[in-house]
């Protein structure tokens, strides 16, 4: 953040006890934290918890995890299942942190979560979504998108699931 959120000034840095160097305005005389969006995306397990869900979105042909931004005043938690409702029409429990990483190219703090769906229909899928398939564990880590943060948050998934 180079510019004030509320006024437009050039920000300066100025050392802040306990934070060090912040950007600050010398107009508000206020520091000014950083401001980036927040988003879910999830591991979706099947009720069994033997099958990851998968998809493909925005006509691109590679698959992902199910994902989207946080609302104002959400819990991310919430976010996750409403968001597999709104895009996949399944029901989510067992919602469990898994891994976050900033993702510059958004300026988003991605949030993953794994849960469990309620059924393995996937016959309320939405626009947002190309296609929805179900995958055993090794054939999701052989599906995902590589060298993509759905795959990092997978792997993290698997990882942990194995020890």
């Amino acid at each position: 953040m180079k510019y004030c959120v509320e006024c437009g000034t050039k920000l300066v840095t100025k050392y802040l006890e306990n934070e060090g160097e912040i950007p600050y305005c010398p107009n508000c005389n206020e520091f000014r934290f950083p401001i980036f969006n927040s988003a879910v995306s999830m591991v979706v397990l099947s009720p069994k918890k033997d099958k990851i869900l998968l998809i493909k979105q925005y006509g691109r042909d590679r698959y992902i995890l199910v994902a989207g931004y946080i609302n104002r005043g959400e819990a991310a938690e919430d976010a996750v299942a409403r968001e597999l409702k709104e895009e996949i029409g399944l029901d989510a429990s067992e919602i469990t942190f898994n891994k976050s990483k900033f993702f510059e190219k958004s300026n988003t703090l991605m949030n993953n979560f794994y849960c469990v769906a309620d059924t393995e229909d996937l016959s309320g899928i939405t626009k947002e979504v190309d296609l929805a398939t179900w995958f055993t564990f090794e054939e999701a880590r052989r599906n995902i998108a590589h060298g993509s943060l759905a795959e990092e948050f997978l792997l993290t998934f698997l990882d942990k699931k194995s020890h």
